[in-house]
């Protein structure tokens, strides 16, 4: 079971499973950040981050990883964001 478990959380990791562009943006606004906080610490602009957040573009490989970290920190820190936005 324990192999089962460990082949279930690097699927979760995969830094190029992104959560549904709805629950980014909830996520984000959950801890209080702007868009242009968060593409500030990423380097990018704005309308740069805008496109990752609405599912319009794919961060490059570079940005991937983290953005993913990113939102996977947001939805442990802040779980009934990510949960009031699917049940919309």
């Amino acid at each position: 079971m324990s192999e089962l478990l460990d082949a279930v959380d690097a699927l979760l990791m995969r830094p190029d499973t992104l959560p549904p562009p709805e629950v980014r943006a909830q996520l984000r606004k959950a801890d209080g950040l702007t868009q242009q906080d968060v593409a500030d610490v990423f380097g990018v602009t704005r309308v740069a981050f805008n496109r990752w957040e609405v599912g319009a573009a794919k961060p490059r490989r570079r940005h991937l990883e983290a953005y993913a970290r990113l939102l996977a920190g947001w939805a442990a820190k802040h779980p009934t964001a990510a949960v009031g936005s699917e049940a919309k």
